[in-house]
């Protein structure tokens, strides 16, 4: 997928590891596995997370210094992130929330969310299938710190990578469409377990994908127990009371809605 992660390291001979040469390789005719390989792709990944852990503290302080509460939207392509940010912005707009969007290509989702009215800056990651910290921070300077209360991060919808990377967010947030299929999160257990909360979107389209919704919160439960669960649909407004209400109680001091 991306260069920055390590998810792109797994292929044996695109040599972006350095180690002599003594081993037998398989396709010379030779059998003897790469033996350093795995090695050195765990290497690469360590030192890059902790890069990243570090910029995320730093963001984080800058976060808690005025006083705003991050969120960190995350899920596949297509489960409705920026549509149901157009409803939370739309039904509690005051001003001092703001939105970092984070995409390969394009400035789409910032352009829709401008509209509404609120600050918002895209991160074009280009081949990076997830935001970073260092990204976040240099979103974070096109901002006004200091007039807001909450920041929206919508990241590159992508349910493997974007687990793995600390922004300095203080809440995590999952979503699931309806229309992905109920054992979504079995499949994908990481980005599932550091879930504050998941939201279940498109349930006006439940009936009509036949969704079963005792095994999605089974599935759920089993991967995320502590987690909290919304059914929601940006269509409708269902669910939205609920998501306003978790937010109010689970981030900082000041509503999302005052």
């Amino acid at each position: 997928m991306c260069d920055e992660c390590g998810c792109g390291l797994t292929t044996v001979h695109g040599h972006t590891h350095a180690h002599a040469h003594d081993h037998t390789h398989a396709h010379h005719g030779g059998t003897t596995p790469h033996t350093h390989d795995d090695e050195r792709v765990i290497e690469v990944r360590q030192s890059i997370l902790s890069r990243n852990d570090r910029l995320a503290e730093r963001n984080r302080g800058m976060f808690m210094a005025h006083g705003i509460t991050a969120v960190n939207l995350m899920s596949s392509p297509g489960t409705g992130k920026t549509a149901w940010l157009e409803r939370t912005l739309q039904e509690s707009l005051d001003g001092r929330v703001a939105v970092v969007t984070g995409d390969l290509a394009t400035e789409n989702d910032a352009a829709r969310l401008q509209a509404v009215g609120v600050k918002a800056v895209q991160v074009t990651t280009g081949t990076t299938c997830h935001l970073d910290a260092h990204m976040l921070h240099h979103a974070l300077e096109q901002l006004p710190l200091a007039e807001l209360d909450w920041l929206f991060i919508e990241n590159v919808g992508n349910l493997v990578c974007p687990a793995s990377f600390d922004l300095g967010e203080q809440l995590r947030v999952v979503m699931l469409s309806v229309t992905e299929g109920e054992d979504k999160p079995l499949k994908y257990p990481v980005i599932f377990q550091v879930a504050d909360a998941v939201l279940i979107t498109k349930v006006d389209l439940a009936e009509a994908v036949e969704f079963d919704w005792e095994r999605a919160h089974a599935a759920i439960r089993q991967v995320a127990p502590r987690a909290h669960i919304i059914e929601c649909s940006a269509k409708t407004g269902a669910g939205y009371d609920e998501w306003r209400h978790w937010l109010d109680h689970s981030g900082g001091t000041t509503s999302v809605s005052s």
